[in-house]
């Protein structure tokens, strides 16, 4: 990215990178500033490919799809890479075209993916055939030597946690529970919700303790409740006059 922008006159650079930056930092705490960011790199330099491209996940983020695509798009045909294209074929499933999605998926572009972009678009496509109410395709597309190795690896977590849902979504309620096992045992940054979908699936219940409100104790004899004066109370030992405690209980004893 840097090399990119030294195309760029140094102000002009350093105004651009800076708010790549932020972006960078907003995108998954406050993606709509993370999209505003993005915007103002966009109007500074258009033509940098880097910028079209973070523009694209900010707008991605933010859930602006024609515009992330759009974004991506120009990006590609800038730098003529085919990373950005499981992120694009999941873009085309955010407008509602899954079809396109499936379509994408069976381009000669996929083949020139890494193992992680090969991964990330087989997900991308399983989440295309589930939203056609498709399930067992879903199951099938994600059933692959990356789901059976042993080896852990940044993606792997998230590619069993998606074979998890899908086999719960078909009703294999005891593969579903040993895949989110799975999921979970190779989730060390904890990218997914993998341990309380098997709490779930166990019904185990969690209660947050500190929801719970400590409520005061009625006494059987109708007195005060435990824990003090009641704000009648503290009302009626002040002198109305003075303004002062009096000194004596609202029944005229002295304390």
């Amino acid at each position: 990215m840097r090399q990119e922008l030294m195309s760029l006159p140094k102000t002009l650079a350093e105004d651009v990178a800076r708010n790549l930056v932020m972006v960078a930092k907003l995108i998954d705490e406050d993606p709509e500033k993370a999209y505003a960011y993005s915007r103002i790199a966009l109007r500074l330099a258009s033509r940098v490919a880097a910028v079209r491209e973070a523009a694209g996940f900010a707008a991605y983020a933010t859930q602006k799809y024609a515009e992330a695509l759009a974004e991506f798009r120009a990006a590609r045909r800038m730098t003529g890479s085919v990373d950005l294209w499981p992120v694009m074929a999941d873009c085309e499933r955010g407008l509602g075209r899954p079809e396109r999605t499936l379509a994408m998926a069976g381009e000669p572009e996929v083949q020139k993916l890494d193992k992680a972009g090969q991964v990330e678009m087989r997900l991308v496509a399983a989440g295309a055939r589930r939203d056609m109410g498709q399930v067992d395709a879903a199951i099938v597309t994600l059933q692959s030597p990356e789901l059976a190795s042993n080896s852990v690896q940044p993606w792997t977590a998230r590619l069993r946690y998606a074979y998890a849902d899908a086999l719960l979504a078909a009703g294999r309620e005891d593969e579903a529970r040993e895949w989110f096992a799975k999921a979970l045992e190779s989730d060390k940054d904890g990218t997914t919700d993998a341990s309380d979908r098997l709490a779930e699936l166990d019904g185990v219940e969690f209660v947050d303790a500190f929801e719970e409100t400590e409520e005061v104790e009625e006494p059987e004899d109708g007195g005060r409740p435990l824990g003090g004066d009641t704000d009648e109370d503290l009302d009626e030992d002040v002198d109305e006059d003075t303004g002062e405690d009096t000194g004596e209980d609202v029944d005229g004893t002295e304390r």
